[in-house]
């Protein structure tokens, strides 16, 4: 990773608009088609959020904007992605896990596999953020969400999705999914373009 300067990027404007807002957070929300997850999950061993969570990441891959993130005062960029998932651990807590993107879904499965369960056994988080730009998630699946709006501390500026369970209607599945993103990293426009891009690698899932 690099700080940048940020009149030397894209987002200037956005930067000198956004940094000290009291609250620069925007969510956008989309119900997606997770047909194809949902079928796949069912037949082996292809979790359905290690799938939606390696989508995340190839969408978010072909978005220039999210290898850059506002952290603290600076504007830093990242060569690498990782999606964070959060384990459950044995006495019934939960610690986060922080997975690199792999462009292949088979090194995201090993990846995501191995490190949850060394979190889940340990019961302490994998942080990978010093090194990889993380996009957070949050999985509710106890329960149908229509969408949630999270909480702006001030020290997590990076993007982050949450979902419910998905939603079955005769052979189709659905899922609406919350995403929260900071406004110096990218505008409306570059997290639409995500969100459609999420759609199109969801309904692509090839294993």
């Amino acid at each position: 990773m690099k700080e940048l300067d940020p009149n030397q990027t894209g987002r200037a404007e956005a930067f000198q608009l956004w940094m000290r807002a009291p609250m620069p957070m925007v969510t956008l929300v989309k119900t997606l088609d997770v047909t194809r997850p949902a079928r796949l999950s069912r037949r082996g061993d292809l979790k359905f959020n290690l799938l939606l969570c390696w989508c995340i990441g190839k969408a978010a891959s072909r978005v220039e904007e999210f290898y850059t993130l506002p952290v603290g005062e600076k504007l830093i960029r990242y060569e690498n992605l990782a999606v964070n998932t959060v384990a459950s651990l044995r006495d019934g807590g939960i610690a986060t896990c922080d997975v690199p993107f792999s462009e292949s879904l088979d090194q995201f499965r090993r990846d995501y596999l191995a490190l949850t369960a060394q979190v889940r056994e340990t019961g302490a988080p994998y942080d990978l953020n010093g090194d990889y730009m993380v996009i957070g998630t949050s999985a509710l699946p106890q329960t149908e969400i229509d969408g949630a709006v999270n909480i702006y501390a001030g020290c997590y500026n990076n993007p982050f999705l949450v979902w419910g369970k998905y939603r079955k209607k005769l052979w189709r599945a659905s899922l609406p999914i919350s995403f929260q993103f900071h406004h110096t990293q990218m505008d409306g426009g570059h997290a639409a373009r995500f969100l459609e891009n999420l759609q199109e690698e969801i309904r692509a899932l090839n294993p």
